[in-house]
């Protein structure tokens, strides 16, 4: 029994997390969630009773594990910090071509259509982009740089892949994201 109501759950949340990257929260329903996670309504209310926002909010906890497993990917493939970035932008690149452009980032559309008007919403993203950061600053203090310049180039290197990744998906070319990884390379070289 509890196989089937964690499975349930997280193919509601799942579903979700896929709707609201490629519609957005204005654009997604939760009739619609339900027939994509193959759950009934009632599934969706018990699990998720704070409704939609509750729902989403879980969603974008789930975005934030995916992307901060494709970081982690990205960063582990070498010990320099400039040549990981690289990997990261290549690793996005792939994901967003093998997506046909659809899948950008798991939660700048719900983040940017919600802003100011959920709150629960709204935590959940502030604490996404804090973790993203914080991943990132620790390949970079591991790598020798100090706390403050790892903090602060952390939010560069995670601001400017939120633009490229976007920038990728518009254009529908690899290119923005190859731009970015080589000209973040070159800042990271420049702290070294």
């Amino acid at each position: 029994m509890k196989t089937t109501t964690t499975g349930t759950r997280e193919r509601i949340v799942r579903a979700t997390s896929r709707l609201l990257q490629r519609q957005g929260y204005e654009g997604t329903g939760i009739k619609q969630i339900s027939r994509e996670a193959e759950a009934t309504l009632g599934s969706v209310y018990h699990f998720f009773p704070g409704g939609k926002q509750e729902l989403a909010a879980e969603a974008i906890r789930h975005g934030d594990q995916e992307f901060a497993g494709l970081l982690r990917e990205g960063l582990g493939a070498s010990p320099d910090p400039a040549e990981a970035i690289t990997a990261c932008t290549r690793l996005l690149a792939e994901a967003l071509r093998a997506s046909e452009w659809q899948d950008g980032c798991p939660i700048t559309s719900t983040a940017l259509e919600t802003v100011g008007r959920a709150p629960v919403i709204e935590q959940a993203v502030v604490a996404a982009f804090a973790n993203w950061r914080a991943i990132v600053e620790e390949k970079l203090r591991a790598s020798g740089l100090g706390a403050d310049d790892a903090r602060e180039l952390a939010a560069t290197v995670i601001n400017t892949l939120e633009g490229a990744e976007l920038a990728a998906q518009i254009a529908r070319s690899e290119e923005p994201l190859h731009l970015t990884g080589r000209h973040l390379a070159r800042l990271i070289g420049t702290y070294r």
